[in-house]
This record gives C-alpha cells, structure tokens and sequence, in this order.
C-alpha cells in the first residue's frame, strides 16, 4: 500500500535514484561504521546504507508509526534473528529525533556517523539538539532546505550569516556539497534541497566556559540585525567593555566572526556572570 506523505510531519520522499548515489558516495559508507539514519522514509537512503554495512552497524530514528513499522516488517525480523544468534539488519527506533538520546547508540572506540534527508520543519530545532553530542559523532551529512545550508555556512559579512551560523560553527566544520531540485521528491517541496557535511571540530573547537551564557549572547546579539552592537547588547558593555575583546560596539551582529563571540562570552563567564544567566532555548 502506498504511504500518504504526512504534513505534519514535513514528510517529502526522495525518489531520484541519481541524487541517492549521491549522497550514498558522499557518505562513503563501509563495513566497520556506525550509522544513524534520521527520518529514513520509504527507506530511499537505507538499502544502499544496508548493503554497504552489513547487519547490525544501522539505527533508524522514525516518528510515523506506521513507517516505523513497514521498516521492521520489511527488514527486521528479531524474532529469527534472535533464534539464529545473529544481528538484525538494522536497529529500528520508534521516536522523535528532537528529544531522541543519540548517546545510547555509541559504541566503544566507534563514533556516529549521522545521515538524513532531515524535514525541514525542524532542522534548526533539531541541529541544535545534536550539538550536545558532537563529542560522539564522526560526521553527519543531512539534505536540508537549500537555505538552511546557506545560512550554516555563511561566513561573518554574508546576508545568510545569523545565529544558526555562529551556534554551529563552533562545533563543527561544514561544507555544501551539491544541490538537489524539487522534482526529486514526492511531493515535490517549493524550495530546493541541498546537501551539507558536519564534521565535529573535536579538540580545535574554541572552548565555551558556559555554553546557556553564550548561547543567550548570541540570541540577544541575532535579536535586531540591523541594530548596532551597542544597543543589542547594551546590558554587556554596561559591565564589559567589548571592545577589549575584539568586538566593535558600532558593529552590527553579522560582521563578528564565532571566535569573538566566544572570548566576549567567556569573559562574561568570569567577570559578570549574572549578565548571561537566562536559559537558553532552541530556535
């Protein structure tokens, strides 16, 4: 039976086998990894990921239910994989990728790779809430809407460069990789898809001292782009000149490049760290 692409869900399959060899190529899975397929569908990007990994080494993170089960109808059978004494094919988890503990996954002396055509109604939410496990990651590669790339990519200066900018480039290197059109998919998005790989910057990450505190300074600083530093950030400078820390207060926020906004926040950490209390949240 046909599935009906869900709404709600930001469900838009990818079908073209092209730009599924593709991104099978990006990835360049092998025997020894350890995959997690978010969102996996009708599965477009699974069977390649299968046959290259062989049994045991692929976790799919499905929320439909009713995707979720066709998944272990088709390709997981624990039952005779259990009496054989032998790994199902892949791992099927029943959850939302939002909240979902990419931790249990991780194996000893093995890092996730994390792959998936992501819905585009909760990218950002969602690269957020992965970012507290770069740790455990060797790389992720995620098609996503083509704009949502452009701006996690975007350097200090371009129109793109926001918060998403700065929050993950201080994680992780990224690169687009390639373009992918609307036809691609059933149904077919308004927008274009592209690409993108994320690899943790392990040991070269700038160290955060308070990772709420820069967080809220980074918000408040993307709360009125075309504000001057001065203003958005007005309760800082009141307790810590920014200018001591590499920052101008007559810049606007897209000029300041993740560094300075790290050193301003670590500073604010030791000095004034009642001015970067507030929680922080996802957007």
């Amino acid at each position: 039976m046909k599935h009906l692409a869900r709404k709600r869900f930001g469900q838009n399959f990818l079908i073209d086998q092209a730009v599924v060899g593709q991104i099978i190529a990006a990835i360049a899975p092998v025997s020894g990894d350890l995959v997690v397929e978010i969102g996996p569908g009708l599965g477009a990007l699974t069977e390649p990921l299968l046959a290259a990994l062989g049994p045991g080494a692929l976790h799919v993170i499905e929320l439909d239910r009713d995707l979720a089960r066709r998944l272990r109808e088709t390709r997981w059978d624990p039952g005779s994989s259990s009496k054989e004494g032998k790994a199902p094919p892949l791992f099927v988890h029943e959850a939302d990728a939002l909240t979902f503990d990419f931790s249990r996954l991780a194996a000893p002396g093995q890092r996730l790779r994390l792959v998936g055509n992501l819905p585009y109604n909760i990218s950002s939410p969602l690269l957020f809430h992965l970012r507290q496990f770069a740790d455990l990651v060797r790389d992720q590669h995620f098609m996503l809407q083509r704009e949502v790339v452009e701006r996690m990519v975007a350097a200090p200066g371009n129109s793109a460069y926001g918060r998403l900018s700065v929050m993950l480039q201080v994680c992780y290197a990224m690169e687009t990789l390639f373009e992918v059109p609307p036809e691609a998919f059933d149904p077919a998005p308004k927008v274009y898809s592209a690409v993108v790989r994320m690899t943790p910057l392990g040991l070269r990450a700038p160290r955060i001292q308070d990772a709420n505190g820069f967080a809220h300074l980074v918000r408040q600083a993307f709360s009125q782009r075309r504000k001057m530093l001065r203003n958005t950030l007005a309760p800082y400078e009141l307790v810590l000149p920014m200018r001591d820390y590499g920052l101008d207060p007559s810049a606007r926020a897209e000029t300041i490049a993740p560094e300075r906004y790290v050193d301003y926040a670590n500073a604010l950490a030791q000095l004034a760290p009642e001015v970067t209390a507030e929680p922080s949240t996802s957007d």
